[in-house]
């Protein structure tokens, strides 16, 4: 399949910078990612991901730096992977977070990462602590794609971002970073930069093994380059968007921002479909009125989607193995006898 050249020539550019602290050529690395001096020297230019991912593989080995220049100190070919097998055996995904950050302090200080929770969202931060100068962008975007592509490659389930926030103002190419932080809203000349998202995914366990990290860590730059599809939390998110109205395809899809195909497929993925999320969520609601209201039955089936009673009927005890009003009946009956 034909690559897009979405990715700015600008970060290679950063790499280049990284030769040139270590007084080498990069001439080698160029070459054979294709990326050609003209190339190289457009404002606006672009590379396609597996040039990215071919010429970081190929500076990080060579430089023997996968900070690629940018921290005070080397970090050697696999130092990130070190920190990815110590995340692995830990019992959910916040424990495996929270572990990173820790670890990846004894590899530096110069950036720290910092996990927290509130009302009911997670959010990583990271703290600069040195001047990163004109490598500083590409750092913190690779940091961050870093840590969320190993999130979401160790809970097998893509991560929906809420917000990622940069302190830097917006550069030329800002165009590129919805593709690489999605779907929540990009955020730059903030007064932190992170990301945040539901803080459910946390309580994801890890779905990987020794075996599976190996095959991994042997293509492991693709995390920092590209989007991990499918979202073990979509689900409960379209739940979530249905109670609130979304109820047909398009518009869920929208809230979700996945296209219609890819909605339906992955709700097939994890078990479930379409229908079956919006019956959940009419009994869900049929049920509510039933116990907190006294309306008409043929009322609460319009509410919930049904053009007439008997249709309502038929599906409740579908549900509930009880028509409408025999459970209320029930339910008004066990309220006396309390």
């Amino acid at each position: 399949m034909k690559q897009v050249a979405a990715t700015p020539v600008a970060f290679v550019r950063a790499m280049v910078l990284a030769y040139e602290k270590y007084e080498k050529d990069p001439e080698g690395v160029l070459r054979q990612a294709q990326i050609t001096p003209k190339l190289l020297s457009m404002p606006n230019g672009r590379i396609t991901a597996s040039q990215m991912e071919t010429i970081s593989g190929l500076a990080m080995q060579e430089l023997d730096d996968e900070a690629l220049g940018w921290f005070s100190r080397r970090l050697p070919w696999g130092s990130y992977g070190m920190l990815c097998r110590a995340s692995l055996t830990s019992p959910s995904l916040g424990v495996a977070l929270k572990r990173w950050c820790r670890h990846h302090r004894l590899l530096t200080d110069d950036l720290v990462h910092r996990v927290t929770v509130t009302d009911g969202a997670a959010q990583l931060v990271v703290e600069e602590r040195r001047d990163l100068g004109p490598m500083r962008e590409f750092c913190l975007i690779t940091s961050l794609r870093f840590v969320i592509g190993y999130a979401c490659w160790l809970i097998d389930s893509r991560i929906a971002l809420h917000e990622t926030a940069f302190a830097f103002d917006a550069p030329e190419h800002s165009d590129v970073y919805p593709l690489l932080f999605s779907p929540g809203p990009v955020r730059f000349s903030s007064d932190w930069t992170g990301f945040r998202f539901d803080a459910r995914y946390l309580d994801f366990a890890p779905r990987r093994d020794e075996q599976s990290m190996t095959l991994m860590l042997k293509r492991a730059l693709p995390l920092t380059v590209l989007k991990y599809r499918r979202d073990r939390l979509l689900a409960q998110r379209a739940r979530e968007c249905l109670k609130r109205g979304f109820h047909s395809a398009v518009s869920l899809a929208e809230e979700l921002n996945l296209s219609v195909r890819t909605l339906y497929r992955q709700l097939h993925e994890e078990g479930t479909s379409l229908q079956a999320l919006k019956d959940e969520a009419r009994r869900d609601k049929a049920i509510d009125l039933l116990r907190r209201t006294e309306r008409p039955i043929k009322q609460i089936a319009q509410t919930v989607g049904f053009r007439n009673e008997k249709s309502f009927a038929r599906a409740f005890r579908s549900w509930t193995g009880s028509t409408p009003t025999a459970y209320r009946s029930d339910k008004n009956s066990r309220i006396l006898r309390a």
